[in-house]
């Protein structure tokens, strides 16, 4: 496994070329590197197969792009973050200006697109709306390690946080997290793919209930188990109509980031600016 994993990173190595540049013998001069803006490399939708993906992931891939054919399922696209001039009025909102200066905010990402293709969170999602379910599959590159040749527990709390987070948001709109509770079963090795499942289960009042489990492609291997109850955040219709800006016309919504803030109980607006931001999802449904 970690002998396949090396050589998907080599693989990758040779197509950056040779370090510092350096042309090798008989090799054709390479283009001058096309220089991008901020905001190009903002929009590259990272829900796409790369060369880092192993073959198991894109598999399962190109058989829940069958799915989708029919409108039953549907891929979430995945960015690195929000254009800045779209989440003005969420941060008026949400943030304390306090806690965080604008040149911080100009330099945030998502915490799960940080990393460089094939070395830590490899992952698309797609959602039924009939279901109510949402699938995520995974890939755990490198620089994720925890045990000796396995994903490190927290990479893999991360993902399932996300997973059940994008589920519950799809039905409710922009959610934080109350409660997330995770049972190990068995480690994951690193740079094998895995599904991440998660169904919304019940909704009461406020609350939206969501199991999940991580297994292996063949289902045969169940890694991890967990529960979650989450909370829509109380919203303003300008903050809807900052979203709807982003997330363009009515219906299903493709693609948003959502501040989740781990608190026990309801809050209001007023207390999640005082949480802490510990992690950020995509896609959503606020019509």
């Amino acid at each position: 496994m970690l002998r396949s994993c090396a050589a998907r990173l080599r693989t990758l190595g040779a197509v950056r070329g040779p370090p510092g540049g350096r042309r090798l013998p008989g090799s054709e001069p390479r283009p001058a590197l096309r220089s991008f803006s901020s905001e190009e490399v903002i929009l590259r939708d990272y829900s796409v197969p790369n060369p880092s993906w192993n073959k198991d992931l894109r598999l399962l891939f190109d058989q829940f792009m069958k799915k989708c054919e029919d409108g039953s399922w549907k891929r979430l696209p995945s960015y690195k973050r929000i254009p800045a001039e779209k989440i003005q009025d969420f941060k008026t909102h949400l943030l304390d200006p306090k806690l965080m200066k604008e040149e911080q905010m100009s330099q945030t990402q998502l915490f799960t697109r940080s990393f460089d293709d094939g070395l830590g969170f490899e992952y698309v999602m797609f959602y039924s709306d009939v279901e109510k379910r949402m699938v995520c599959l995974f890939q755990g590159g490198p620089y994720l390690e925890g045990p000796p040749g396995f994903v490190h527990g927290g990479a893999i709390a991360t993902m399932i946080d996300t997973t059940v987070g994008m589920c519950a948001l799809m039905a409710g709109g922009v959610v934080v997290t109350a409660n997330l509770n995770i049972n190990y079963k068995r480690p994951i090795p690193l740079c094998s793919a895995v599904t991440i499942n998660s169904q919304l289960d019940k909704v009461e009042g406020r609350k939206f209930f969501v199991s999940c489990n991580v297994q292996s492609v063949d289902e045969k291997t169940l890694y991890s188990e967990a529960t979650s109850t989450l909370i829509p955040i109380l919203q303003t219709q300008k903050l809807r109509q900052t979203w709807d800006l982003y997330l363009g016309p009515p219906g299903f919504r493709s693609q948003t980031s959502s501040i989740r803030i781990h608190y026990p109980s309801v809050m209001t607006n007023t207390e999640v600016c005082k949480g802490v931001m510990v992690s950020a999802g995509q896609g959503t449904q606020l019509s």
